[in-house]
């Protein structure tokens, strides 16, 4: 069920700069709005953002901005308005009254870029359920856009006995759409339990920060990555051996600020081999300027999966595009983080993770590669040894470069 969409549409962004965020961050959360929309095929305009303690009940901003918005909308033949928070159904009916777009909130643009994104079966089941379970509270509002798209003679609109049928509907696909991810969980979890007797690690971390490029270096294949958010959706397994230790690797599907919760849900199988390793890869982008945030946003992640307390490495990507403002010497205003060198976060970094390992890295020029390959090698035979103690002397050679 995916949302049918032109390439190269137009589209406007709106977002809320809240009590406790600064004014760099709700930019920062609208330039990662705009990536999304991009990656979706749209062509962003223009982005609005209203200084609100909470969004409008009605129109989710004021009524000045929502005015603001409409004017700019006509003026320019916007195509979609694309909102950086859920939208409740009243809010949808309401806001598409006043601007006179398709209207799209967070949650519906990352289905559609999941659906468009889906390439096995699985992937697409995982997809539709949460497209429908997503729609289904929504379909008085959709079918107002429908109404107005088709219009004339005859074609008045569906009226309410045809939107509770088409609901029976819906939770009719839903409930065949869960059945049908039951028995593929199934199939899974005994595919897993075949390969449990190898050391299993999983590559977790935020979208676009280069899972899949490390996951080629180390596993000398050719898993697809690309710029874009959720290049990867189905889990990609490979046996990697580093020396003379072989594991299993799996990449997995990029977590996101405000992930549905029901693409959580129905993406289960697909982030159980993250719940089932026993390491994980964690691996963030260092370039980019709010990536302690997106760490966090990882490990509330894997909070809510019950993974948070396994062993992990954490893996600084992309350190040949860090770069940071020069303190002069004379300037005796405080150190703060636009100021810190690559030397001063590896300090922090490294001494402030009792409990996990890092390493500063980069995938594309494939600097420090080897000390990561050292790093995990060392890792993994920590977990191999504790399994099978009496297979010590396989590890009396130190890994080949």
């Amino acid at each position: 069920m995916t949302v049918t969409r032109k390439s190269g549409e137009k589209a406007v962004l709106i977002g809320i700069s809240y009590a406790h965020q600064n004014e760099g961050e709700a930019e920062e959360y609208l330039s990662e709005l705009s990536f999304l929309a991009k990656t979706a095929g749209a062509e962003p305009l223009k982005s609005f953002i209203q200084k609100l303690d909470t969004p409008n009940p009605r129109t989710f901003v004021g009524a000045g901005k929502i005015e603001e918005i409409a004017w700019f909308v006509s003026e320019n033949k916007i195509d979609i308005a694309v909102f950086d928070d859920e939208l409740s159904p009243s809010q949808l009916r309401n806001i598409e009254r006043v601007l006179g777009c398709r209207i799209l909130d967070r949650t519906n643009l990352i289905l559609d870029i999941f659906a468009g994104r889906a390439r096995t079966s699985y992937a697409r089941t995982q997809v539709e359920l949460a497209q429908y379970q997503y729609f289904l509270p929504r379909l008085a509002g959709l079918w107002t856009h429908l109404e107005r798209q088709r219009g004339g003679i005859g074609l008045r609109g569906p009226g309410e006995a045809e939107i509770e049928t088409d609901r029976r509907i819906i939770r009719e696909k839903i409930a065949l759409l869960k059945i049908r991810l039951k028995k593929i969980d199934t199939q899974m979890a005994i595919q897993r339990k075949n390969r449990s007797k190898m050391v299993r690690v999983a590559l977790v971390g935020y979208t676009n920060v280069g899972k899949s490029t490390i996951m080629n270096l180390l596993s000398k294949s050719d898993v697809f990555s690309e710029n874009k958010l959720f290049a990867t959706l189905d889990t990609t397994v490979r046996k990697v051996v580093i020396g003379n230790l072989p594991f299993l690797l799996s990449d997995t599907v990029g977590f996101i600020r405000k992930l549905p919760h029901d693409l959580v849900e129905s993406f289960k199988s697909t982030l159980d081999e993250v719940r089932e390793s026993d390491l994980l890869m964690h691996i963030v982008d260092v370039s980019h300027s709010q990536f302690e945030e997106q760490i966090n946003v990882v490990r509330e992640t894997l909070k809510e999966l019950g993974s948070n307390n396994k062993p992990a490495i954490i893996i600084f990507n992309k350190i040949d595009a860090f770069t940071y403002t020069v303190k002069e010497d004379d300037d005796l205003t405080p150190l703060v983080k636009e100021n810190y060198s690559l030397a001063d976060l590896k300090k922090t970094w490294m001494s402030s993770e009792e409990n996990h390992r890092s390493v500063f890295v980069s995938a594309k020029t494939r600097e420090n590669i080897e000390e990561l390959r050292n790093l995990l090698y060392e890792e993994v035979k920590k977990i191999h040894i504790a399994r099978y103690p009496y297979n010590n002397f396989l590890f009396e050679m130190p890994p080949t470069p």
